[in-house]
């Protein structure tokens, strides 16, 4: 039995569920909507439980075999909604997240946003957006939060994550509130959520350290590359190109600690926070 879709839930799951009743009043099965096109059942059934957003392409085939014009004219709507909180260059990167089964990430100036408290993602928007509203920055630090949900599945994805050590001994936070943000990643970390690994100051890695990197791989997609500044992000996904980063990935990994060395690292500077003995 199909798992009812609550089209109450939000735009995008409004619109999902529109796509299964228009779908099923016209006797198709998603294969029969897609016969035509090069897109698969998997991205169809996302799309209607709202879970993804359905690219102009597709709305514009499924249109055409429903002999409509909805989806094409709501597409637009659809991208809005999923994109409050994020950048727009963001948002495919936040629903591709969601089907990955790895993500690598590496960062030598801030906690990813993945393992942000809302204290040091107001702090982060704050420095980055400071004429937003308090409203823009709670639907920010809200988006990242909602981000976060996904550990909440005890398989997937892998997340495994190199964090230079710079991110943990220059806190933008009072002490409290670090304390609370390292200990927030260490707690992740024992849980076998995560797997950190923290790059000292002395590793020779400097040429290939500068951007941050979000590495995603997939069960039926091919693997993807984003990366980012304050103001803009680029997401790759030429083979070749991801190919490349990863091995600079690779690198910086095992220039890295192990990950039983970096977070008793991340407890003890947690410590050294709390009992006012931090040292930059």
């Amino acid at each position: 039995m199909a798992k009812e879709i609550d089209g109450s839930a939000g735009v995008p799951q409004f619109y999902g569920k529109e796509l299964r009743y228009q779908r099923e009043a016209a006797g198709l099965t998603m294969e029969k909507l897609l016969a035509g096109s090069f897109y698969g059942v998997g991205m169809l059934s996302a799309v209607e439980h709202g879970d993804r957003r359905m690219p102009r392409q597709l709305a514009q085939h499924v249109d055409h075999k429903l002999g409509t014009d909805f989806f094409t004219r709501r597409c637009e709507e659809v991208r809005e909604a999923r994109s409050k909180g994020h950048a727009a260059f963001f948002v495919g990167i936040a629903e591709a997240e969601v089907r990955a089964r790895t993500i690598n990430q590496w960062s030598g100036t801030l906690i990813p946003g993945l393992l942000q408290t809302a204290a040091y993602a107001r702090a982060v928007i704050q420095a980055t957006h400071p004429l937003d509203t308090p409203e823009e920055v709670q639907a920010k630090i809200a988006a990242r939060q909602e981000r976060a949900k996904l550990f909440a599945d005890p398989k997937k994805p892998e997340y495994w994550v190199v964090l230079h050590e710079s991110v943990i001994r220059h806190p933008l936070l009072e002490p409290a509130e670090m304390a609370e943000q390292l200990d927030h990643i260490a707690a992740m970390v024992r849980s076998r959520r995560v797997v950190l690994q923290i790059l000292p100051w002395n590793a020779a890695t400097r040429p290939i350290s500068e951007m941050p990197l979000l590495l995603l791989d997939f069960d039926d997609e091919p693997p993807l590359l984003y990366t980012e500044g304050a103001y803009h992000g680029q997401t790759i996904d030429d083979p070749g190109l991801v190919k490349q980063y990863r091995n600079t990935y690779d690198r910086l990994r095992a220039a890295a600690l192990p990950p039983e060395v970096s977070l008793a690292l991340l407890e003890k500077a947690a410590e050294e926070l709390r009992h006012g003995q931090h040292h930059p």
